[in-house]
């Protein structure tokens, strides 16, 4: 057995989207991050178990497991937050996830508690599977780099995080949230509606303030040159200079939230 195998210091990250599935470890300096292609034919639950049996990089062993997991999400203030309501907190905002394990993270740096779920079929494959697991929404690395990089400067920001179909539009006042929310896009107009309609709503300033936009964003240049009719400043974000040309950033394919957590951590 190799070195590696015989690491139980190492961790092993699962990033777990609707329609993606990925594992990733580091081997000193360098991340080794695996896609895993799915059969659409069975739910992710049973994908998960086949990889189990066919991942060499599954078979070795993990002193750490972090689950990272992109489904909807529900930001409760801290101070408002209440752990036995908060599966009825979910259920009441997200009405259409049908066997749900409801899960939550504290984000001390933002004051507030995130609430997510995962299918319970899912929740028991990992938890079975591995005994040391925390699990935690995916954007969860991308909404504390942000917030940190919203210290920046005298003007607000508004981030725009682009990922799978799903746009996140966030911005931060305070250590707080300011404002946060989800759509589903599927063509570049889509996402500027999104955008412009999240911008006018925090009375953000079109010739001062800042709009980033973060991610795999749809049809870059003509998103941001469509952007730049009504906002001054627009900024794509290009992460291997963000990331100071860390190697993680420059693995083909890997999500930014990914990048995020291997250079700055959660």
């Amino acid at each position: 057995m190799s070195d590696i195998a015989t690491n139980s210091t190492r961790r092993l990250v699962i990033r777990i989207s609707r329609n993606s599935l990925s594992f990733s470890t580091t081997d000193g300096a360098q991340v080794i991050y695996e896609p895993y292609a799915l059969k659409s034919s069975i739910s992710m639950a049973a994908n998960l178990r086949e990889a189990l049996r066919t991942v060499p990089m599954l078979s070795e062993r993990y002193g750490r497991v972090l689950v990272m997991v992109d489904s909807p999400v529900l930001q409760v203030p801290a101070d408002e937050f209440k752990e036995d309501l908060a599966e009825t907190y979910y259920n009441h905002s997200f009405t259409s996830q049908q066997q749900q394990k409801v899960l939550y993270t504290v984000l001390p740096e933002m004051k507030c508690v995130a609430v997510f779920a995962l299918h319970k079929d899912l929740f028991t494959v990992i938890t079975d599977a591995w005994d040391s697991v925390r699990i935690v929404p995916a954007l969860t690395s991308v909404w504390n780099h942000l917030n940190q990089r919203s210290y920046t400067g005298a003007h607000c920001k508004l981030y725009s995080y682009f990922h799978e179909h799903q746009l996140e539009v966030f911005s931060f006042a305070q250590n707080r949230f300011k404002f946060c929310n989800s759509f589903t896009v599927t063509t570049p107009e889509d996402a500027i509606y999104y955008i412009l309609a999240s911008w006018k709503q925090l009375g953000l300033v079109p010739e001062h303030d800042e709009l980033f936009l973060v991610g795999d964003v749809l049809e870059r240049d003509h998103t941001k040159e469509e952007l730049e009719k009504y906002i001054k400043r627009v900024f794509v974000v290009n992460p291997i200079g963000e990331f100071n040309r860390a190697s993680v950033a420059q693995i083909p394919g890997i999500p930014y939230d990914l990048m995020a957590l291997y250079v700055k951590g959660l």
